[in-house]
């Protein structure tokens, strides 16, 4: 019976995830108030182990742990019972025992005692000299004693220990690396995460598995992991499939990088889901106390995203790469304040013109952002980062409504004019978009004729039913429908004959190629001129810098082009007297810039 209960004691004391755990200061506090009520320069809370006795706080004591054979702290835990040694020399049980022999004379110490009344161990005292204590000091220790449980049993319940893996959480790891900051600044760690798996993944694992499934997942990697790391490494779960733990100080970087490489790639081949997860690792190098531990953690999940690009990789933190990465945050925030202000986005429009008759048929609206602070922001930075965020659903709206009533501006005038937008891969997943598009019209008495909406070619192929089903009600509401960025893409001729699509806007790389003087890469540009008009498409080249190029695209039978030879994206006041100063020119100029 007493091996069973010592048993259940232990377990309960490593549920706790004490042991082997750095100081912290929510417990020297406490253990430096025993010794100051005592007046005594030695105190610690001691906590019993299978062989010893060892010290999550310790006041006056140089080492960390002591043999539990002979330890009054041992009796404490197994007792649960408070225990005073007035004098040592005269103890025959304590007389020969280590403390003794160390020069103690006097102990005093109050079990710590979980709800289940398991002894952990005890806040203790002790002294060089033989002493009474008094009843209100023993009080004070035992109340003392009681705030060191309800330190241990608040880390524990409140945001401690992930209720599935066991393992401290993110806010432990803060608050050790800010004990050990404390008692060893300046030494140099690793921080290290391991990333399980992507969103993605981990998604779709739950859809198909369910969460039972995925738990089994991380408590199988968190098991591994506290095997590799052994009980003096703590582990930490700081993400839903995210593990961190510290390397051990000062170590050889590469040396260090190889050994968690080969841990890992044995810990990833015994997994049960190696071929529907991808694992990444992340490794942030600080000096303990020069870095936050926020700012340590957020470097080596940002290092992990980095090292995605293949499973299994490892990738050192970088400040460029962290640099861009705050950036991209920094813009995805600021964004969505853009899409409220008057005065921060605003679109610009790029002529089309017929290359036959160097009429221009239309306009491509394009979307600009000037931050307040950062300046005019590239829409190769920020359109990809909204693309893949909730913020795009506005964004189009945004763009639509705009469009929409400049469009609505120039039918007022009489201006024959088109206007063409661009939506992503991430609007097909809007049901109303549609409707919302038809709305826009009516509302503005336009034409459904007036506008061209553009999706490039790989937004197509990576949704190709969704984008069958919308290019099919856009087409049957009037619209008209451009393939953007065509032959960059992976589509099929089959799929692109049933494509409901009018126009076919061949990409600048295969136009800047015409001039290069290789008979392959004109015979590319006619193939697909060919083949376009077989399958019923305008054809429009885009990036035509020089009439040489323009001319050849003529010749090839493209009908329409778009390009800085003829204009960049022009504010809309500046098309009004682009569009008045070509109408002053010569009927037969057609290249002109």
């Amino acid at each position: 019976m007493r091996n069973y209960q010592e048993e259940a004691r232990l377990t309960a004391l490593r549920q706790l995830k004490l042991l082997d755990t750095p100081a912290s200061e929510s417990f020297d506090r406490i253990t430096r108030m025993a010794s100051q009520i005592f007046g005594l320069p030695v105190a610690a809370v001691s906590l019993t182990d299978r062989d010893r006795q060892w010290f999550k706080s310790r006041v006056g004591i140089d080492h960390c742990s002591i043999p539990r054979d002979k330890a009054p702290c041992a009796q404490v835990a197994e007792t649960t019972e408070t225990l005073v040694i007035e004098d040592f020399a005269t103890s025959p049980c304590y007389a020969d025992s280590v403390l003794a022999r160390a020069g103690t004379r006097f102990y005093a110490g109050a079990p710590l005692v979980t709800s289940d009344g398991y002894g952990l161990g005890a806040l203790c005292v002790l002294g060089t000299e033989p002493r009474r204590v008094t009843r209100s000091e023993i009080t004070a220790l035992t109340d003392l004693a009681a705030m060191v449980m309800a330190q241990i049993e608040l880390q524990h319940a409140f945001g401690r220990i992930d209720p599935v893996s066991g393992l401290a959480t993110q806010t432990q790891f803060r608050d050790d690396l800010l004990d050990l900051a404390r008692d060893h600044p300046g030494e140099q760690r690793l921080a290290v995460v391991v990333d399980l798996a992507r969103d993605d993944e981990l998604s779709r694992f739950r859809q198909v598995m369910g969460g039972a499934r995925v738990d089994d997942m991380i408590r199988e990697a968190s098991l591994a992991l506290q095997t590799a790391l052994q009980p003096a490494r703590a582990a930490y779960q700081v993400g839903a499939a995210q593990f961190a733990f510290l390397s051990p100080p000062n170590v050889e970087q590469d040396a260090y990088l190889t050994m968690v490489r080969s841990t890992f790639g044995t810990i990833r081949a015994a997994s049960s889901v190696r071929f529907v997860t991808s694992v990444a690792i992340g490794v942030r190098p600080f000096a303990l106390g020069d870095v936050s531990a926020d700012d340590v953690l957020r470097g080596a999940c940002s290092a992990a995203q980095d090292a995605r690009r293949e499973d299994g990789a490892i990738a050192i933190f970088s400040v460029a790469n962290d640099t861009a990465h705050r950036r991209r945050y920094r813009l995805l925030q600021d964004f969505g304040a853009a899409l409220e202000a008057e005065d921060q986005l605003r679109l610009v429009y790029q002529p089309r013109l017929d290359l036959a008759t160097g009429r221009c048929t239309s306009v491509e609206a394009l979307l600009r952002w000037r931050h307040p602070t950062l300046g005019d922001i590239s829409p190769g930075e920020f359109i990809p980062i909204v693309e893949r965020t909730s913020l795009a659903r506005a964004t189009t709206q945004w763009v639509l409504d705009a469009a929409l009533d400049e469009l609505a501006g120039w039918q007022r005038s009489g201006s024959p004019l088109n206007l063409s937008i661009n939506i992503s891969a991430s609007n097909f997943g809007e049901a109303d978009l549609v409707d919302r598009i038809r709305q826009g019209l009516l509302r503005r008495k336009l034409p459904p004729k007036r506008l061209e909406v553009e999706l490039t070619e790989s937004a197509i192929m990576d949704q190709p039913d969704r984008a069958m089903v919308m290019l099919r009600q856009l087409a049957e509401a009037g619209v008209c429908l451009a393939i953007d960025d065509f032959g960059t893409g992976q589509s099929s001729l089959a799929y692109l004959q049933r494509l409901p699509a009018h126009v076919i806007k061949i990409d600048q790389a295969f136009v800047r190629g015409l001039l290069s003087g290789e008979s392959s890469d004109v015979m590319l540009v006619e193939t697909m001129v060919d083949l376009a008009h077989k399958l019923n498409f305008r054809v429009v080249a885009e990036g035509i810098e020089t009439n040489e190029a323009a001319t050849l695209l003529a010749q090839i039978g493209c009908e329409e082009g778009q390009g800085f030879l003829f204009s960049r994206p022009l504010e809309a006041e500046e098309l009004i007297t682009w569009l008045a100063e070509r109408a002053t020119d010569r009927p037969d100029r057609t290249m002109a810039a």
